[in-house]
C-alpha cells in the first residue's frame, strides 16, 4: 500500500497534523506501506519511520508554494503518482487528502476533511474550482471515502450526492503528550489576560465578528481594558488586512495582537494561558484547536455549527457564531466566574479523553484493511 503524504507542510496546519499522527499509530499489520512525501519525517515518531519505507519526491508541491505548489501536485498526482504505484505492484493507494489520479487503474481510498470551498464558494477561488470539477471525479472514483465528523459525511452526500455506504466518519484525536494542563496559576505573572484564536484568517472563519465581540466586551466594564485578543494563525493578504483596519477603527488596536503562525512547539503554552479560546468559525470539518484547547484545561467557546459539537459536546459553551453578542456575553461570563472556568477545565479534560490518535488509526486501519 502506498500513502500520499505530498501535501505536508513545514508549517503544518490540521490536515498535516492529522497525516502525521495518524500515520504514527497505523496498526502494524500494514508494515508493508511505503509513505511518500517531500522530506525526511523527522517530526514522526521513531517508530513510525523505523517500521515504514519511504520515498522523496519534490518539495515544491507542498502548500508553502501556495497555487503553484499545488498546481504542480495536481500534476504530479495524475501523471508520476500512478507510475509508482505501478512499478511498485501496489494494491491500495490511501491519501490522507481529497486527492488521487482519476482514469487510471490506481485502487484508491482518501480522505476528505471539509467541503468549505463549496458551502462558502469565492468564484475567483481556485480552491472552488478544484472542489467543483476535479474532487467530484477523485470521491466517485474512490474505493471507499474517510472524513473526520459526522457534519462532513452529511456534507459529502449533499454536495457530491456519494451514497452514505461509501463514507466513513472517523473522529480526529490530538497528542496527549504534548497537550495537557499545568498546575493552577501558572505563567501569568508576566502577560496580562487574553482570549485566544488559532486559527486561519479566512472569512468563514468569523474573526470580524470575534472582533466586533471583544470591543463589546472590554468597553462595558473600565477595567477590562486589561484584558486583551491574540489572534493566532498565519497572515492572509486577502483578509488580514481589513481585520487590522476594523480593530484600528474600534480603537483597540493596544488590545488585539496578531501572533501571525505559531510553530507546534509553542502552540499548548500559547494555549495554556488563555482566559479561553474562542473559535466562532462559521463551519468546521472537525476543529482540532477546540480539542487542543480543552486537552490543556483551557475553557471553550465554541460555534454551535458543523462539527464542532461533534468536538465539544457538553464541555464548552456554544454560542451562535452569527449573533455578536452572544459571543462577547459567552466571553463576559468566562472572564467573571472563576467557578465556571473551573468547571469548563473539569468538563474539557474529560472530554479530551476520548479522543485517542490510537483509536483514530485503528478505525483507519480497519477500513484500509478492507480493500487490501
Amino acid at each position: 500500500m502506498l500513502v500520499n503524504l505530498s501535501f505536508l507542510s513545514p508549517q503544518p496546519s490540521g490536515i498535516s497534523v492529522y497525516a502525521k499522527n495518524l500515520c504514527a499509530h497505523l496498526s502494524s499489520s500494514l508494515d508493508s506501506t511505503l509513505l511518500i512525501s517531500q522530506s525526511e519525517l523527522d517530526s514522526f515518531p521513531k517508530h513510525a519511520v523505523d517500521r515504514f519505507k519511504h520515498h522523496i519526491i519534490s518539495e515544491k508541491m507542498t502548500p508553502v508554494y501556495r497555487t503553484k505548489g499545488h498546481l504542480h501536485r495536481l500534476a504530479w498526482t495524475q501523471w508520476q503518482l500512478p507510475n509508482i504505484y505501478h512499478h511498485l505492484k501496489s494494491d491500495l493507494l490511501f491519501s490522507p487528502i481529497a486527492e488521487a489520479p482519476i482514469n487510471t487503474k490506481c485502487r484508491y481510498i482518501v480522505t476528505i476533511h471539509d467541503t468549505i470551498p463549496l458551502r462558502f464558494p469565492r468564484f475567483a477561488s481556485s480552491l472552488t474550482h478544484y472542489y467543483r470539477f476535479w474532487v467530484p471525479l477523485v470521491l466517485n472514483q474512490a474505493e471507499h471515502i474517510i472524513c473526520n465528523s459526522q457534519a462532513t459525511a452529511r456534507d459529502i452526500s449533499s454536495f457530491f450526492k456519494i451514497p452514505a455506504s461509501k463514507i466513513t466518519p472517523i473522529l480526529l484525536a490530538y497528542d496527549h503528550l504534548h497537550f495537557y494542563p499545568l498546575e493552577e496559576d501558572r505563567d501569568r505573572l508576566n502577560q496580562p489576560p487574553y482570549f485566544l484564536y488559532v486559527g486561519r484568517h479566512d472569512r468563514y472563519k468569523n474573526l470580524h465578528r470575534l472582533i466586533s465581540a471583544f470591543s463589546i466586551f472590554q468597553n462595558q466594564i473600565p477595567n477590562r481594558q486589561d484584558y486583551q485578543l491574540w489572534i493566532a494563525g498565519i497572515s492572509d493578504r486577502r483578509y488580514t488586512p481589513h481585520l487590522q483596519a476594523q480593530v484600528r477603527e474600534l480603537e483597540i488596536s493596544h488590545l488585539v495582537k496578531f501572533l501571525d503562525y505559531v510553530t507546534y512547539n509553542e502552540l499548548p503554552n500559547l494555549i495554556r494561558g488563555a482566559i479561553a479560546l474562542v473559535f466562532p468559525s462559521l463551519w468546521e470539518g472537525f476543529g482540532l484547536p477546540v480539542l487542543e484547547a480543552m486537552a490543556c484545561g483551557t475553557p471553550v467557546i465554541s460555534s454551535n455549527l458543523s462539527s464542532l459539537p461533534e468536538v465539544i459536546g457538553d464541555a464548552g459553551i456554544s454560542i451562535d457564531p452569527y449573533n455578536v453578542k452572544a459571543i462577547a456575553d459567552a466571553m463576559q461570563a468566562v472572564e467573571e466566574s472563576a467557578n465556571l472556568r473551573s468547571e469548563l477545565k473539569q468538563l474539557g479534560l474529560l472530554r479530551a479523553k476520548k479522543f485517542r490518535w490510537q483509536a483514530t488509526a485503528q478505525l483507519t486501519t480497519e477500513v484500509l484493511s478492507k480493500f487490501i
